[in-house]
Order: structure tokens, then sequence, then C-alpha cells
């Protein structure tokens, strides 16, 4: 395809993190291990919330919602960087390309906006108990969510339209282990500074926005918490955050760091291990951290043993 001196690429050529096979063998079991915690740490994080009634509360409908979008963002990146290990023409076509920058930058402005919302309920639940109920109702919850998704989702539609507009001339190697945003508008033989204001914006939109919503909610809560006198109390208190805060300080850190100066960004290998954080790290890591730090969470898992247990003993019988 062409257009005057300027032609289109068909497919792109994603260097990823290594050429020696070696390397790759290696880092493709990593990674399969690595995905494969991630997709049944999450679908049985989901799953516990579902069979466990105590669960059914507004805390947890986020956290479904959490765990959902960390299983689709991995699943939008590793399965295509596992296939590239394996392979030396590490080709991706045009039209997968765009669909993996669109699923991925979705899923990653959905979950930034959802922690905002996972903050907000917070909130209530310290500063506010005693309406927490009739504050944050299943009707409410569902709209926050939507809210969430539909967000994430336009923004990445924009920006996933006004990038692949872009003439790449016979530029098609991109230096990345996905179609990430920043590495392929760098490929345009084009003035890109457009785009580098609409990414700019949409970070402050999709990112700053929420993370100032997410610091001002936690001002609140700490404030409350100090107030609270005895120190039982507070450490209640400051367990009903503690998994959320934790996760916040995960995802909302680099993504600053990347996204909100595209013109002065990080290096390429900055960029790659940035990437591979929020596609396997965090999303492995989630389902963990609300496993570990979380009584209700662990005592539904202690049930679920139990009861499997003794269903297992009476099958044995």
């Amino acid at each position: 395809m062409g257009t005057g001196n300027q032609t289109w690429v068909r497919e792109f050529i994603l260097l990823g993190l290594s050429s020696d096979w070696d390397t790759q063998i290696f880092l493709f079991i990593f990674f399969f291990i690595t995905y494969l915690v991630t997709v049944l740490g999450n679908f049985f994080t989901v799953l516990l919330i579902r069979l466990d009634s105590r669960l059914h509360t507004p805390m947890y409908f986020f956290l479904t919602n959490l765990s959902l979008i960390d299983v689709s963002y991995a699943t939008s990146i590793v399965p295509q960087m596992l296939a590239h290990f394996l392979v030396v023409h590490k080709a991706i076509p045009f039209m997968s390309c765009a669909a993996q920058l669109f699923f991925s930058l979705g899923l990653g402005g959905i979950e930034f906006v959802l922690l905002a919302v996972m903050a907000y309920d917070r909130y209530v639940a310290v500063c506010d108990p005693l309406r927490y109920s009739v504050i944050m109702h299943g009707g409410l919850c569902i709209r926050l969510a939507i809210t969430s998704w539909v967000s994430g989702s336009v923004n990445s539609l924009l920006q996933t339209v006004i990038t692949f507009q872009l003439p790449m001339c016979t530029n098609k190697y991109i230096d990345h282990i996905s179609c990430e945003l920043l590495a392929v508008v760098r490929l345009a033989c084009v003035d890109t500074s457009s785009n580098e204001i609409a990414i700019m914006v949409s970070s402050i939109v999709l990112l700053m926005t929420p993370f100032c919503l997410v610091l001002l909610s936690y001002i609140q809560i700490i404030s409350t918490i100090l107030k609270i006198r005895s120190t039982e109390g507070r450490k209640k208190a400051f367990h009903t955050c503690a998994s959320h805060l934790t996760v916040v300080v995960l995802c909302y850190g680099m993504a600053i760091f990347t996204y909100i100066q595209p013109r002065s960004s990080p290096s390429v290998l900055q960029e790659k291990l940035i990437s591979l954080f929020y596609a396997v790290l965090t999303p492995m890591l989630n389902p963990m951290i609300y496993s570990v730090r979380n009584k209700e969470v662990k005592g539904a898992w202690q049930k679920l043993l139990c009861q499997l247990t003794g269903i297992t003993s009476k099958l044995a019988t």
C-alpha cells in the first residue's frame, strides 16, 4: 500500500527481549509458568468470590472486575510473546498489532479508573461506615464499574485510531515485546507532536486524575484512622485498605513515569521492563496481595479447602 512517497507496512517485526535461542527457551519456560500462575490465581479469586456469600460486597465486586482485567491484560500480550520466543521471524500483522494495542491500552486505562473507584469504596468504608451499605448500593457499584470499562475503552479506541493512521513508511521493526503505544508512534515518518499531545491529555484524564482521586481518598482515610482512639480500631481500619493501597502503589508508579512525559520517555530497555511488569508481575501479584493481606479472603480460602477436604474424604470412604 502506498500514498506518494509513503509506504504503509502490512506487518511489524517485534524485536522482543533477546535473539539468542537458549535465552529465548529459558524465557519461554519462565513466562509460561508465570502466565499460568496469573490465570489460575485470578480465576480462583473470582471463583472464590462467587462461591462465598460473605464476599458478596462492593469491595469484592470491584476485585472481581480487577481480576478479569488482569487476566485479560496478560492475555493481550503474553501469548504473543511466548509464541515469538519459539520462532525466528517474529512478525505480527498490521491489524493484529492494532488489536493488541487497543486491548492492552484499554485494559490498562480501565484498571487505573477502577483503582480510583475502589479507593472511593474504601473511603466510604472507613470514613462513613454506618452509611456504607446505603451509599455503596448495587446500582452505584454497577454504574461505577461500567464507567471504568467505558472510559478506558473509548480512550484506547481513539488512541489506536490516531496512532495507526500515521504513515510508518518502511519502518516495521518495533523494539519492544508488544505493540506498545510509544513504541509504535516512534515508527512514524512524520511529525508526531499531535499524537504526543493526545497521549499527554489521555494520561492526565485516565492516569493523573484517578491518581489524584486516590490520593484525596487516602488523605481522608489516614486522617480518619488517626482519630480512632483504640489501637485495635486503627489496625482494623488500616487492614481494610492495606491490600488496595499496595496494588495502587504497584500500578500507578511506573505508568506515570512512562506516559506523563512522552518526549523524555525512559530507555527502550526500561519500557520493555515496565511492560513486563504490567503484563506479567502485576496480574500475578494482585490475587496474592489480596489473599495474604486480607483476613476475609484467607478465611474464605480456609473454608473452601475444608469443604473440599471433607468431600474428598467422603469419596474416599
